[in-house]
């Protein structure tokens, strides 16, 4: 059975997407469309814009969308998944793809997203670490006993955690894991404390446009970053995608569960193979200790 997966921020690249628009002229329609709905050109900032540029989180999130979606429509045949899931973000994209929700409500609501979450990080000045070789539960403790806000943000695979919170309370979670044995506990460039409790400002704002933008159910179950479980109903796709915001992104169990289902292929699609590698790794676990 084939997974196909959808990346999240952070995969971005100066130049995403444009041979799609140069050479096929449904993907140009697509970008032209998009560019229309954002009321800037965003294609010029991703096709020949700065890193910079991109690392804004109004571009970000919006153009790692359209490079998922535009180069899946693409793909024609090709793109048969008999699941998706996505990362974050790549949750949006995999909605999209799999026909849950139209193309123009996925520009709106990821532009919206981006937006909420950037007022939360100026609201409330927060960020978020790479804990490395430390067991889930280890890193878990670790962020319960801070008397701070830090939580565990993305499940990437064994081994690799994302954790999110208040300044001082990650630089004391980073201390504690280092103490602890993990093998780097590193504070990431990022814009806030984004999967924690700081980023409820967001949710809250975000919910509401997602209780006003119609959801579909899709043609193939929908693993979401919530529960990592395959979701179909349309009421339960909207209740997790609003949850998603303060919640962690399981995508460690999410493979879990699609392999269990009967995937044996995984295909990414969007800029990068940041999601492939983690599946790679997911798997290697799996064979040889047995991961639960």
């Amino acid at each position: 059975m084939k997974a196909f997966i959808f990346p999240g921020q952070g995969a971005q690249f100066v130049g995403m997407g444009k041979n799609l628009y140069d050479t096929m002229p449904e993907a140009k329609e697509m970008f032209e469309k998009a560019n229309e709905i954002l009321g800037f050109r965003i294609t010029d900032l991703m096709f020949e814009g700065t890193d910079e540029d991109l690392r804004q989180t109004k571009v970000t999130q919006p153009a790692i969308f359209l490079h998922s979606v535009i180069l899946a429509k693409t793909m024609g045949d090709d793109f048969n998944p008999n699941m998706v899931a996505g990362h974050s973000l790549g949750e949006f994209s995999a909605l999209v793809a799999a026909g849950a929700l139209s193309f123009e409500d996925g520009v709106k609501l990821v532009a919206a997203r981006a937006m909420a979450m950037q007022k939360a990080c100026e609201k409330t000045p927060s960020t978020m670490a790479a804990v490395l070789a430390l067991p889930d539960n280890t890193v878990e403790e670790i962020c319960a006993s801070i008397d701070d806000i830090v939580v565990p943000a993305n499940y990437n695979c064994p081994g690799q955690i994302v954790i999110s919170g208040s300044i001082e309370g990650i630089d004391k979670a980073c201390e504690k894991m280092l103490a602890a044995g993990a093998k780097r506990a590193l504070k990431l460039k990022v814009g806030g404390a984004f999967h924690s409790p700081l980023m409820e400002p967001a949710r809250a704002e975000l919910a509401e446009a997602i209780k006003n933008t119609t959801i579909s159910a899709p043609k193939c179950p929908v693993y979401q970053n919530v529960n990592a479980k395959a979701e179909t109903d349309p009421v339960i796709i909207k209740e997790n995608l609003i949850a998603q915001l303060t919640a962690p992104v399981r995508w460690t169990q999410s493979v879990l569960n699609m392999t269990a289902d009967g995937a044996n292929s995984f295909t990414e699609v969007g800029p990068g193979a940041v999601l492939q590698g983690l599946v790679k790794k997911i798997n290697k676990e799996v064979a040889t200790n047995g991961f639960q």
